[in-house]
């Protein structure tokens, strides 16, 4: 007979991909639990990665008028005693509407929301301890889903004060005069446009020689070039021994023997999982060497019950790609003929300054591989809409197959990039030859018709000559 802590599921964390899943669940008459030891719902995504850094960079752009420079040639300056608060005012009322979205949710599917940390008795049994006691529940079907934490080097001196990871970082009080990004992978790249957009003297060290090299070089270097022009400085081949703390900011060592004080630092470079108290021994599971938990395809872990999705299981490591994985997961757990598999093909949306979004193959993936290639581009400054929003060093690149003109790739670099990836998308997911994008139509003036002379622009390139557009 079951008890009242007796579950279908048991989903250890409110993020996007536990939120997901037990609502998946729950659609198909599951009794779930969902246990959260955050005081608010929403894991990293809304309260201290996604959802803010996203709103935040709409706020720089708004304050700083970074866009309306390039319309009418005035070189807008901050607000007087811009303080902290008013530049984290709609962060914090978009990250609190998120949060009543999500309870809402739990509430609509009928999910009892369980408060406390999680702890493994057995791989069935989990114990909560919580506000309101210790409680033991039973779940036939586990999904851990505790998302992932920053990695705190011993040689930095994090005092969350002057120096922060991406999950203190939101947690200053004032908008330092300098800083200083140590890591430019995507947070730090968000991070650092956004406050270079408030006019911070910024500083971003890599210890690789570019930005984000799982990008079409191109488009990283396009990213590169726009973060000089803007005044930025980039030290890559760099990275700190030791970053200590002074009364006026932090102080970092760099291994080459060079020397950076700023008023703030932010470390933003690694990740693991965030399993600490789940007693993973007792469910007969263990990290693997890259600090995640291992899964196969259907994101079931060495335990057949028990499944792992979300940034706890590591790349890709985006909201999108862990709601599906949360729904995948337990699709397959009860045997549901519903989501049984996330797509091969994803969207990649960084939200840098300019915004940068990319799916399917690059010049680089073309090359390792052995495909024959061609490439097809188009520039936001031969775009109407390109010159109404101020946006003129955007560009469309269209990677395609020489031998019938299959789309293989699309990659973005400007404004709406997240959004006009999709277009994209649909091509590929078909199948289709870049023709397609010239047989459509598409509103005028719009960034969307950069698919339509990319895709002219690729023809006249595999045909060794300018097409001229139709």
């Amino acid at each position: 007979m079951p008890t009242s802590d007796s579950f279908d599921l048991i989903v250890i964390g409110c993020g996007p991909a536990g939120e997901k899943g037990g609502a998946q669940a729950a659609y198909f008459g599951k009794r779930v639990a969902v246990i959260e030891r955050a005081q608010a719902v929403g894991g990293s995504c809304v309260n201290t990665g996604t959802v803010p850094s996203k709103t935040l960079r709409e706020s720089a752009l708004y304050f700083s008028g970074l866009k309306q420079r390039g319309l009418y040639g005035i070189d807008y300056s901050l607000k007087e005693n811009l303080t902290i608060g008013d530049f984290m005012h709609h962060e914090r009322t978009v990250v609190e509407m998120e949060r009543r979205r999500i309870l809402k949710n739990l509430e609509l599917h009928k999910i009892e929301l369980v408060r406390g940390q999680a702890s493994f008795e057995n791989p069935h049994t989990v114990i909560v301890g919580g506000p309101a006691g210790t409680r033991r529940l039973r779940g036939e079907v586990i999904l851990i889903s505790t998302g992932s934490k920053p990695h705190r080097p011993a040689e930095i001196a994090f005092d969350d004060v002057h120096t922060f990871d991406s999950d203190t970082f939101l947690r200053m009080n004032r908008i330092p005069k300098s800083l200083a990004v140590i890591g430019g992978g995507v947070i730090g790249c968000e991070y650092a446009s956004i406050f270079m957009a408030l006019g911070v003297n910024m500083t971003l060290v890599d210890g690789r020689d570019r930005l984000l090299p799982f990008l079409d070089a191109e488009i990283a270097n396009g990213l590169r070039d726009r973060f000089v022009s803007l005044g930025m400085n980039l030290w890559f081949n760099e990275r700190p021994v030791k970053v200590e703390n002074t009364s006026s900011g932090a102080r970092l060592f760099m291994k080459s023997g060079k020397t950076l004080e700023t008023d703030a630092a932010l470390f933003a470079a690694g990740r693991r999982a965030a399993v600490d108290g789940l007693g993973l021994d007792k469910a007969g599971l263990a990290i693997n060497d890259k600090g995640y938990l291992a899964v196969d395809d259907h994101y079931r872990t060495a335990v057949p019950h028990i499944y792992a999705a979300g940034d706890v299981i590591g790349f890709p490591a985006l909201a999108s790609t862990s709601m599906e994985q949360g729904r995948v997961a337990v699709c397959h757990a009860f045997g549901l003929k519903y989501k049984e598999r996330v797509p091969s093909l994803l969207p990649m949306g960084i939200y840098t300054i300019p915004e940068i979004s990319a799916a399917g193959e690059i010049e680089e993936s073309c090359q390792e591989k052995g495909i024959e290639y061609c490439v097809g581009r188009a520039l936001y400054e031969n775009n109407a809409r390109g010159h109404i929003t101020g946006d003129t060093s955007g560009m469309l690149k269209l990677i395609f197959a020489r031998a019938d003109r299959r789309l293989l790739g699309v990659s973005l670099i400007g404004e709406s990039a997240s959004e006009l990836i999709h277009i994209g998308m649909m091509v590929l997911d078909k199948g289709l030859p870049i023709d397609e994008f010239i047989e459509q139509v598409f509103n005028y003036p719009t960034l969307s018709e950069t698919y339509k002379y990319a895709a002219y622009d690729g023809l006249g390139n595999l045909a060794g000559h300018k097409l001229r557009e139709g």
